[in-house]
């Protein structure tokens, strides 16, 4: 009976004989030939019988064991932990929603250097003017208090504007490419409608909550819930909205997914009719002629030149173009 593998066989001339030495198999009995054409095996063949074999046989092995990773002042375990787990928290979902550049995003630090710079120069320049022919006591808080504003209404106004622009957009470009600019306003549409559904949201919880609770009558279930639906608004809502409102204003609500060159020329439409507002509605500052046309026209010519400054650039070193 044949027994298969390296045991022995059924006679003297099969593999794996039991003759003297093995005579008519393979060697021994219970084994290979020995001093094959490998040579022996090595020592430590595998984690059995004997000890594994050195995990880092090409580098040093540490001597000693990492040292404990220390907590931020924003993590769980700290004062304010779970202030930054609600803003991480709020910061994420709001760059998910209305930070989202698309495929064919250009990133250039150039650009961005100069939009920070001009912005700071901006700054310092509202600064100085205030301090030099601004009387009113209350301008450092009437200032807070406009560049907050701004910065709300950035949105609505892009809401009610961008429509208008990004048609002009479209019908700009060459015929060829209408259909493929159109098909890619859904980026900008739903985020549109995350921001309405948003603004939604809060305005329904509190308005529900002030014209329906009590305090002096005994609260029912619902009223418990709409209770902390309000807390949720006020703690994690807020700071999603402020930053849902900066960064739809800087995305332009994720226009660059329909073309490239798509936000600087929403920027330029969102700072002039700003400044039409501030001066429609403030009225000239009480300077002279010339600092009234600095302070009324520096940001938005400035914002102007930055932006087909960008677009130029996009154009030559990037070679993105809407009409050839």
């Amino acid at each position: 009976m044949a027994t298969g593998g390296w045991g022995p066989g059924n006679g003297p001339g099969q593999p794996g004989g039991n003759g003297p030495g093995g005579q008519g198999g393979w060697g021994a009995p219970y084994g290979p030939p020995q001093g094959g054409p490998y040579g022996p095996p090595p020592p430590n063949p595998g984690p059995y019988p004997n000890q594994p074999p050195n995990p880092y046989p090409y580098g040093p092995q540490p001597t000693r064991p990492a040292a404990p990773r220390r907590r931020g002042c924003l993590s769980f375990g700290s004062r304010f932990g779970l202030v930054g787990a609600i803003l991480r928290s709020a910061h994420r979902v709001a760059t998910r929603l209305f930070a989202q550049e698309g495929e064919g995003r250009i990133v250039d630090r150039t650009v961005d250097r100069v939009q920070l710079a001009r912005t700071v120069l901006g700054a310092v320049a509202t600064i100085g003017l205030i301090l030099a022919y601004n009387v009113n006591p209350n301008r450092w808080e009437d200032a807070a208090y406009g560049g907050a504003a701004q910065l709300i209404f950035a949105p609505f106004v892009l809401i009610i504007a961008a429509p208008l622009v990004i048609l002009g957009f479209i019908y700009y470009a060459p015929p060829h490419l209408r259909p493929h600019l159109r098909s890619r306003l859904r980026a900008p549409l739903k985020a549109v409608g995350w921001y309405v559904l948003t603004l939604v949201a809060i305005g329904g919880v509190l308005t529900s909550t002030a014209l329906t609770v009590d305090a002096d009558d005994g609260k029912s279930w619902w009223e418990y819930l709409l209770v902390v639906a309000s807390l949720i608004v006020i703690v994690w809502g807020f700071p999603f909205f402020f930053m849902a409102s900066l960064y739809s204003a800087r995305s332009a609500f994720n226009s660059a997914q329909v073309h490239p060159m798509l936000p600087p020329v929403l920027t330029m439409t969102l700072v002039w009719v700003f400044a039409a507002l501030s001066v429609i509605g403030d009225g000239m500052p009480a300077s002279p002629p010339v600092v009234q046309f600095c302070s009324t026209l520096g940001g938005p010519l400035s914002v102007t030149a930055v932006s087909l400054w960008e677009l130029r650039r996009m154009k030559n070193r990037f070679g993105v173009t809407l009409r050839v």
